[in-house]
């Protein structure tokens, strides 16, 4: 009998594969016969003696663009008021954030309960002048004063002036300044471990010798490692060109510690400072990861930490410059395979195998990991229908056709609808005739199921009621204005979901222009202060701010639209709170899981378009806002104190009014 079993499986398998190989196959014929035709055209005369009138009509066709992407005339208006607010920004966060003579007198003043002392740890090699005694004044110059500055230099006789600056700043540091010229250069992992030998502070900090910091930022940390209990901090930070860090190329506002986004991308980076006893017994920088030995140390020191604290304020400047890393990953290009390979390690450790870590579009380091799926988890697809049998069609049929994943059923709740059109797709779908009255119907294949919801409309309501009725290890809430476009999209949502630590899973959502309607959702963003989408109407192609849209990173919240979940999960969370009926359901199921401690996960790799046509008849637009007010004012008091303490994956500096991170900036 087993063996039967079996052979039936393989021959379902062996089918699916020959299905998809023949897609593959007539795809691949058809892009030959369109560059076929493509190469005839570009081959005729006539198109080769209209290309300089082609040029014209294109660059008309591209301003007529920029001009409707702007939103029109008084779209110009608002791009020039960017790159005003722009400007404003870099003065800001720039030398304008520095304190001034009685604030500077005051943090140095401050006496904390537990003065702890910082080493600062810089490997020096054959650096600039002009960098090295940048970088000391930015030391000397900390309001915190229990700092220790720790200088292991390998620069070669050349560059000897290196070693006359820092005895110079030595004298005048009331030892605080520990200098030493190593006989032979260790590159960065070995002078930074000398550095570390050097060291005899609690907390140790790490600085490059071309970078500077904020005047502030060693009291801001004491004071977080004092009220919070803090073991690891970071902050935010920018690259700047020349000597002048008001010179601002690109200013990165963090989230709070995010183990996904740290996994795909060393968004933490600079300024980190941890407790000295995080390293327990282990190397500061390992070789063997050099160019990347900051991410491997990262990834091992925030394993081993309990309290990760980012202070979201721009208080590190990098120093772009010929051959540093902030100039361009092609400067050491040795980086990206230490950072796989640190990556690796640390997904070996956490007890994954088979994964695979890939460079993705945004940036060599930044990264795609494919984790491997454990068994055939049955998936049971929960669709909330009424009429629109054509937007129904479309969505199911994009299931059947693009997936392929295939242990999964597809549960429809209809609610109230009255075509005939609907009723006989229903009737299609089943293998017999659809019957109204009955709450539970199967199709013949076990593939599709109708469950008749009878009560006023209340999404919540009606995808609970599909849940019940649903078979399979985990639920993915559908709506039925959707179309598949990643073909293995449940198992880009899957491998996430599978993992103990996380909630939700959403995907990536667009509008039938291809412009975004879904990338992760930020609770308090928009004019309810309730929530709202993140890089909304942007371009398919759009990389994201830092490179956001090309990783899986921890969110918030993920849109109801396109959200998996174990269903053992969403029956502990009480499913969707009844009490919203139409709006913010799933941002508060994510925010329950939250509650848990479970991550939630915004995934770019599993598409689908989602044309957010009204799902149900169109309700007036008075009392669907009056509705939706309603909706509002209730979240807003039952998640009060998360919406006060802010979104952890969105920094306080960008503004809850628009969803392009844009910067809170005083003009």
């Amino acid at each position: 009998m087993e063996q039967t079993d079996y052979r039936e499986e393989y021959e379902r398998e062996h089918l699916k594969c020959a299905e998809l190989a023949g897609r593959i196959a007539d795809l691949e014929a058809k892009n030959e016969e369109l560059e076929w035709k493509l190469n005839r055209i570009k081959k005729n005369p006539l198109w080769k003696v209209s290309k300089p009138a082609r040029n014209v009509v294109h660059w008309i066709i591209r301003q007529k663009d920029r001009l409707k992407n702007c939103g029109g005339p008084r779209g110009v208006l608002h791009k020039l008021d960017y790159k005003k607010r722009e400007k404003a920004a870099m003065r800001q966060f720039g030398t304008d954030s520095f304190p001034d003579e009685a604030r500077a007198a005051a943090e140095r003043e401050t006496v904390f309960p537990c003065m702890v002392k910082i080493s600062i740890l810089v490997p020096v090699w054959n650096n600039q002048r002009q960098f090295q005694t940048e970088m000391l004044d930015s030391v000397m110059n900390q309001t915190y004063r229990n700092w220790e500055l720790c200088l292991a230099d390998g620069s070669d006789e050349e560059h000897a002036y290196i070693g006359e600056i820092c005895r110079e700043y030595a004298k005048r540091a009331d030892g605080r300044i520990v200098y030493r010229h190593l006989e032979k250069n260790g590159g960065i992992a070995g002078n930074t471990n000398a550095c570390l030998a050097m060291a005899s502070g609690e907390y140790i900090g790490l600085l490059d010798q071309d970078d500077i910091l904020h005047p502030s930022v060693l009291f801001e940390y004491v004071k977080a490692i004092n009220e919070q209990g803090a073991d690891y901090l970071y902050c935010d930070e920018t690259t700047f060109k020349g000597s002048d860090i008001n010179h601002m190329l690109t200013m990165h506002f963090k989230p709070d510690f995010a183990p996904d986004n740290l996994r795909a991308n060393n968004y933490i980076c600079h300024f980190s400072v941890f407790k000295r006893t995080l390293l327990d017994g282990s190397e500061l920088f390992r070789t063997k990861f050099d160019g990347s030995q900051d991410h491997d140390m990262i990834l091992r020191l925030t394993d081993n930490a309990e309290k990760i604290v980012h202070v979201p304020r721009l208080m590190y400047y990098w120093r772009c410059h010929s051959g540093s890393v902030a100039s361009g990953i092609e400067a050491k290009p040795y980086a990206i395979e230490a950072a796989k390979g640190a990556v690796a390690e640390h997904l070996r450790k956490h007890g994954y195998e088979h994964f695979r870590i890939e460079s993705t579009r945004a940036f060599e380091t930044i990264f795609r990991i494919r984790y491997q799926i454990i068994g055939t988890p049955k998936i049971s697809i929960v669709i909330a229908n009424k009429d629109h049998a054509g937007e129904l069609r479309r969505c199911v049929t994009s299931i059947l056709e693009k997936s392929t994943y295939d242990n999964y059923e597809i549960v429809i709740v209809e609610n109230n609808s009255t075509t005939g059109e609907i009723r006989d797709y229903y009737t299609s779908l089943l293998g017999y005739e659809y019957a109204a009255a009955a709450e539970v119907q199967r199709s013949l294949d076990g593939k599709t199921a109708v469950v008749t919801y009878n009560g006023a409309f209340n999404y919540s309501a009606v995808n609970n009621l599909g849940v019940k009725h649903s078979t399979g290890e985990y639920l993915l809430l559908l709506n039925n204005d959707t179309e598949v476009i990643t073909v293995n999209w449940m198992e880009e949502l899957l491998m996430y979901a599978q993992r103990k630590d996380v909630g939700a899973v959403g995907a990536k959502l667009y509008y039938g222009d291809r412009t975004i309607q879904h990338a992760g959702v930020v609770i308090g963003l928009g004019a309810h202060r309730t929530a709202g989408h993140t890089h909304y109407k942007q371009h398919r192609q759009n990389l994201g701010y830092m490179g956001r849209l090309c990783y899986a990173q921890n969110v918030t919240a993920v849109t109801g639209a396109c959200l998996l979940v174990k269903k053992s999960l969403y029956e502990e969370a009480g499913g969707l709170d009844e009490g919203f009926a139409i709006s913010l359901n799933d941002v508060d199921l994510c925010l329950k899981l939250r509650e848990r401690g479970l991550l939630n996960v915004f995934t770019p790799f599993a598409e689908l378009y989602h044309y957010e046509s009204v799902s149900r008849g169109l309700d007036d637009n008075g009392e669907k806002a009056e509705r939706y007010n309603r909706e509002s004012a209730c979240f807003r008091e039952k998640w009060a104190a998360q919406l006060e303490a802010g979104d952890p994956y969105y920094n306080p500096n960008f503004s809850l009014d628009r969803s392009d991170f844009s910067l809170k900036v005083e003009q």
